[in-house]
């Protein structure tokens, strides 16, 4: 089975009976296999969430039919819904300032296939990167903070991120705040590593932070980037035992380990397919 022959659904409405027999009817009467089903209920907001695997090899229908034949089953049931194809990766720019770590581990899991997505561009505020990304043969662009502004420097990103067509932005330890339009045009298409466990220790210097209350366990927050400043809904979080013995030196290079693996698990995570977005809250499916 290639990815040419599956897909995935991806489903939240309000809950209430009939939505897996209604979606997955519809599914088998059209040839479509069901090889993998998860979903939630949450009770509290008595809201729905469903993600669905499919074999399409018995399809007859194109995968524009589809989509408008389950339409009609969306409306009746106030679905937010997409039907989503692994073939058509997506489109991937990653943005880094000084720090290389989750850069170079985010290239190196997509060069051996970990991520399937199109790596666009590497785009940092520094020049430090651009023998990194040679090496990986991704187009760098230099676009520094120069007498301008941080306006202005943003509107160069955006540019290149329009012409290449970007689907996911990725923040790997990319040091500049975007501005609410950015996080607009690309809503809960930013993912941002933040090192800490939020919503501990937000804004600058939070090993510092860490280091002066004492802590005892220190950890990292993937999440969608939005207007309201390390708030975006969460992805994945990791956390790691320090002691005494550790000073901010040592808490930040036992963040760095975490960083790269939550971040990567998270960007695994959209591309698969696997996150819903709730409100402030996302519904990640293993």
């Amino acid at each position: 089975m290639t990815a040419a022959d599956t897909a995935v659904l991806l489903v939240s409405c309000p809950d209430r009976p009939g939505i897996v027999a209604a979606v997955t009817t519809f599914l088998a009467e059209r040839g479509a296999n069901v090889i993998d089903l998860q979903q939630h209920t949450d009770h509290t907001d008595g809201a729905f969430f469903q993600r669905i695997e499919l074999e399409l090899a018995g399809v007859d229908r194109s995968r524009e039919q589809l989509a408008a034949e389950l339409a009609p089953i969306a409306e009746r049931y106030s679905m937010t819904w997409s039907l989503r194809f692994p073939d058509e990766r997506l489109r991937m720019a990653i943005l880094a300032s000084k720090e290389p770590h989750c850069l170079q581990d985010l290239l190196s899991r997509w060069r051996t296939g970990e991520l399937p997505v199109d790596v666009t561009s590497v785009i940092s505020n520094h020049p430090d990167h651009e023998a990194l990304a040679r090496w990986f043969d991704v187009p760098y662009h230099h676009l520094p903070i120069g007498e301008e502004g941080r306006e202005a420097q943003e509107r160069r990103v955006v540019e290149v991120l329009r012409a290449d067509r970007v689907d996911l932005v990725v923040l790997a330890r990319y040091m500049q705040i975007l501005s609410p339009a950015m996080c607009a045009e690309w809503t809960n298409r930013i993912i941002n590593i933040h090192h800490s466990f939020l919503p501990a220790f937000q804004g600058a210097r939070p090993y510092h932070q860490a280091h002066e209350r004492g802590v005892k366990l220190i950890g990292v927050t993937a999440h969608y980037a939005t207007a309201e400043l390390d708030d975006g809904p969460i992805i994945d979080q990791d956390v790691i035992r320090v002691s005494h013995r550790d000073d901010v030196a040592d808490l930040r290079r036992k963040g760095r380990d975490l960083e790269v693996t939550v971040l990567a698990r998270a960007v695994r995570a959209h591309v698969s397919h696997r996150v819903l977005v709730y409100g402030r809250r996302t519904v990640v499916f293993d």
